[in-house]
Order: structure tokens, then C-alpha cells, then sequence
């Protein structure tokens, strides 16, 4: 993947054309997914779409001005630092609340990108281009911000938006290191448990894992996004928080352990365990709009499946 920094002009309006190409396409199919329900949301989104072919059709023209008909292949996953987005466009029906967040974040990111890209360029056309674009991704990221609410709350500001996007984006690394680190290390804990007979042994064998698991998360946070574009933050600071997440997630049912009797540990150790597959599903229903019994049949399924993983292999 290249860095942003790496970009040159060139590649700047080649990546922009990309994103407006994308952008258009997705809203389209919201407007599809939204027509039969919410009509006047989806007429929000086609014209969304029309003004992002709109963009695309001026970042062409200037593209053509520079440097002529060859556009290089450059899409948003061959850049580092651009959010990877779940397919929710794809989903039937669709929900007006997870396309109006998409949206938005979709919005915020490319504005960032155009500002970012704008203070980085020396050509004066190009550089006015990319400051104008910027200023209506704003507004588009105030329109779907504002879908489906009255009109008297269509006036919150960008700051607030932006807001929105640190809990969506910098939170997030948080979360899903204290789901990593609650599921992933029940096996190796009760399997310690079941084939040792010993609270000691267990502790640390479960005490190693969530030390482990949040390191390991803690480096893939921190590397996978320089926050360039995203505005997630520093990579540091994610990568600590979701480390410190992720083994707060496995230490929680470790602790128990500390407990001489290994079947009063245990026993406090699974009720535990439920308390945290049942906030973890709360988490993902109330931050990524995964509906709630979607949210506990995944959660609770995947809990089960590596407890009982790590009881066979005590137990053999």
C-alpha cells in the first residue's frame, strides 16, 4: 500500500476520481434499498449522486488539462490510511440509520482527504479544486447527518460531526480489542483449567494470553492506519487503547482464578464470561448498528464455540 505522503498530483486527482466513482455508485444503491420505504431519504441520495458525478466530471476535466487521457489504475484500498467500510449497501431491506451513518462517515473521510490533499499540492488550479470539493463533502456530511430527523435538528455543526466520527473511528479500536480479548482467550484459559486442576496454573496461563492477545493488537492497531486521512488520531494512542482493551477483555475472566478452589473459580469464571458476551453484544448494537439479536446470536455463538473448544482439549 503507499503512503498518502507518497501520492504525487497525478495520483492525487487519480485516487479522487476513484472516490467519487465509488461514492456515486454506493449512494445509488441506497437510493435503490430506501425507495420502496423512505422515499423522500432516497431522493436525498440520488441527488447525492448527482452531485458526486458532478465532482467526478470536474476532477476529469482538470485530470485532462494536466495530464491527458491515461488515468492510472489507483483505488482507496491501495492507499494507507483510508477506513475499510462493511458493505452495508448491500443489505436488504436497508436500514435507513446504518446508510446514514455510512454516509456520513464516507463524507467526512473524503473531505479530509481533499484538505489534506489540497495543502499538500503546489498547482494553484488543482489546489482551488480540491478546497471547493472539500466544502461540499461538508455539506453532504451535514445532509446525511441530518436524514430522518426533524428539521429543527438539521443545524448541528461540523464540530459536532466530527465528534461523531472520533466515537465511530478512534473509540471503535477500543471496543474491538475487548472483544478480541474476551473471546479469543477463553480456550486457552479453560482448557488450563479443565487439564491442570490448578487455580494457579490457570491464572497464568490466562494471565500470559490477555498480556499476549493485547500486545499483538495493540501493534496491528497501531500499524494499520497512520491517521493521515481518517483523522482517527495518533497511531500510538490507538494502538494502546485497543491493547489495554484487549487485555482488560481476557483478564476479566482470569481473575477468578486467584480463587484456591478451582471449581469455585471456574463457576465464577463462566458467569463472567456471560456478563461480557452480553455486554459485547450491547457494544455492537449500540456503536455499529448490528441488530441486537444478530449481535447476540453472533457474539454468544462464537463465545460458546471457543469455550467448548478449549473444554475438549483440557478434558483429552
Amino acid at each position: 500500500m503507499k503512503r498518502f505522503d507518497e501520492l504525487t498530483e497525478q495520483e492525487i486527482l487519480a485516487l479522487a476520481i476513484s472516490l467519487e466513482e465509488e461514492d456515486a455508485r454506493i449512494y445509488d444503491s441506497f437510493a435503490q434499498g430506501l425507495r420502496d420505504h423512505q422515499p423522500a431519504e432516497a431522493a436525498k441520495f440520488e441527488r447525492m449522486r448527482e452531485e458526486e458525478n458532478g465532482h467526478r466530471h470536474r476532477l476529469l476535466e482538470l485530470y485532462r488539462a494536466r495530464f491527458g487521457e491515461r488515468l492510472p489504475y489507483l483505488r482507496r484500498q491501495d492507499v494507507k490510511g483510508f477506513v475499510t467500510r462493511r458493505p452495508v449497501w448491500l443489505v436488504r431491506p436497508l436500514g435507513l440509520k446504518a446508510a446514514q451513518r455510512t454516509a456520513e462517515t464516507m463524507e467526512l473521510e473524503t473531505k479530509k482527504y481533499y484538505e489534506s490533499a489540497a495543502r499538500r499540492t503546489t498547482d494553484a488550479g488543482i489546489r482551488q479544486l480540491l478546497g471547493d470539493l472539500a466544502a461540499e463533502e461538508r455539506r453532504h456530511a451535514q445532509t446525511a447527518e441530518a436524514m430522518g430527523r426533524p428539521v429543527a435538528g438539521q443545524e448541528e455543526t461540523d464540530a459536532a460531526a466530527q465528534k461523531r466520527l472520533f466515537v465511530l473511528q478512534v473509540v471503535q479500536p477500543g471496543l474491538a480489542g475487548l472483544m478480541d480479548g474476551s473471546v479469543s482467550t477463553l480456550a486457552p484459559l479453560f482448557a488450563a483449567a479443565f487439564a491442570t486442576h490448578s487455580s494457579k496454573e490457570t491464572f497464568l496461563v490466562g494471565l500470559a494470553a490477555s498480556l499476549g492477545a493485547g500486545i499483538s493488537m495493540g501493534f496491528a492497531e497501531a500499524l494499520s492506519d497512520d491517521g493521515s486521512l481518517t483523522g482517527r488520531g495518533r497511531p500510538l494512542i490507538r494502538g494502546v487503547v485497543c491493547g489495554l482493551m484487549t487485555t482488560a477483555g481476557g483478564i476479566g475472566h482470569t481473575l477468578p482464578f486467584l480463587i484456591a478452589d478451582v471449581q469455585t473459580a471456574t463457576a465464577i469464571a463462566v458467569a463472567v464470561v456471560a456478563v461480557e458476551l452480553a455486554v459485547i453484544a450491547w457494544i455492537r448494537n449500540h456503536y455499529m448498528d448490528t441488530p441486537l439479536l444478530s449481535a447476540i446470536f453472533q457474539v454468544v455463538l462464537g463465545g460458546i464455540l471457543v469455550f467448548l473448544t478449549g473444554i475438549v482439549i483440557g478434558v483429552s
